[in-house]
């Protein structure tokens, strides 16, 4: 059986990637708490980015910036290249919506580049669809 604090991740993460605020409201305090508590990097990192999908879907974009930096921070640490690029990607995604576009397309580019990297096919082609949104 899946431990409490695994469920969350899982949960978390989906509804991030998915856009969905509520959820990630819902279920990312527990597993912030659950991470802190256990001294959990990479699921406080993986917090941390949704907690920034969340603001920048609440057009809170201050607050987005810093949870996506706490969370690239603990990634980069880590040494985690896949989780690297997703959270990256979420800061294009941040750019984007601030209208940053520049901002927007030199993250998508570096998020690409590491998805090819690791020839993380889906998360190559995802980027690959958000640069073409780029005007």
């Amino acid at each position: 059986m899946a431990h409490e604090h695994i469920v969350y991740m899982m949960l978390v993460d989906s509804a991030a990637r998915a856009g969905d605020e509520d959820t990630i409201r819902q279920y990312a305090p527990k597993l912030e708490e659950l991470a802190l508590r256990d001294q959990h990097q990479p699921y406080l990192g993986i917090a941390h980015r949704a907690w920034g999908v969340a603001h920048r879907l609440a057009g809170e974009y201050s607050e987005a910036e810093q949870r996506l930096e706490a969370a690239l921070e603990i990634f980069e640490g880590l040494g985690t290249k896949w989780q690297i690029g997703r959270t990256i990607f979420a800061m294009g995604e941040l750019a984007l919506a601030k209208s940053e576009n520049e901002a927007a397309r030199a993250n998508f580019v570096r998020a690409q580049e590491m998805f090819e990297e690791m020839g993380a096919g889906p998360d190559t082609a995802r980027t690959a669809v958000a640069l073409d949104r780029i005007t």
